[in-house]
């Protein structure tokens, strides 16, 4: 079996920039981060000398899905005390919106859908037009919110999730794509991001990766640079990354 590379299927698409757009957390919102990176850490090393990594996985995966969704916003943890609502990726992409679609279409994906409602809560808020896409959307809205995110000049705004977007949407309309939350296997944002970078696209396409600094969100980018094979060797599975890590590994992760 030949398997030819997009470049040689559609040797004319326009050029494709990949940038990360860093995130500064404001005090509230890296205060809640730090309270919870501090008890993880303590936690998951003694379950690791207690039980092992093997046994530990699903503990670590715990400790960061919750680090990862405070970096995209506190109020996605759904505790029962009150945190904070500042949400430093939130107000950048709203920055970004109001920056960038004059001219363009945009995408915007999460893997998180309680993210994404909380980014149509503000889009609503300024009044912005928008589609919407998640696991849950049926076969027939589908087909129409990607027919008028396509057609219509006033939607501007495409919110999708993740594991729903990844692949069968043609979205050439866009040209700047969002990735609100870092995914363990950059394969899958690739898929994403060629929604829109593919035969029928004529312009050029910047995609921006929204990274919280000093978080495990920026350890995950260095993890996947430092271990390029292990992202190569993935498939979607959060568990697949873990497996192939060490105890320094989840030291570093939670430091």
């Amino acid at each position: 079996m030949l398997r030819r590379t997009k470049e040689q299927v559609a040797p004319d698409l326009p050029d494709k920039t990949e940038m990360i757009l860093w995130c500064e957390m404001p005090k509230e919102q890296r205060a809640v981060y730090e309270e919870y990176k501090n008890h993880f850490k303590a936690t998951l090393l003694q379950k690791i000398e207690e039980v092992g990594m093997a046994e530990a996985a699903m503990y670590i995966l715990e400790g960061l899905l919750r680090l990862r969704q405070i970096c995209d916003s506190p109020q996605l943890l759904k505790s029962p005390e009150k945190l904070t609502d500042q949400s430093i990726k939130i107000d950048e992409l709203m920055r970004e919106v109001e920056e960038n679609t004059g001219q363009h279409k945009i995408l915007v994906f999460s893997q998180f859908t309680s993210m994404l409602h909380l980014i149509r809560k503000r889009l609503e808020k300024h009044d912005h037009y928008y589609a919407y896409l998640d696991g849950g959307t049926t076969a027939e809205n589908r087909k129409k919110a990607v027919d008028e995110f396509q057609t219509n000049p006033d939607i501007k705004i495409f919110l999708i999730s993740l594991k729903a977007g990844g692949v069968g949407l043609n979205l050439t309309a866009a040209d700047y794509i969002y990735l609100v939350d870092p995914w363990w296997n950059p394969a899958v944002e690739q898929q994403a991001i060629d929604r829109a970078h593919r035969i029928g696209q004529k312009n050029k396409i910047f995609a921006y990766r929204m990274i919280c600094k000093n978080t495990v969100e920026e350890k995950i980018i260095e993890l996947q640079s430092r271990k390029k094979q292990i992202a190569n060797d993935l498939v979607t599975e959060d568990t697949g990354f873990i497996k192939k890590l060490q105890k320094d590994d989840i030291e570093f992760l939670f430091t």
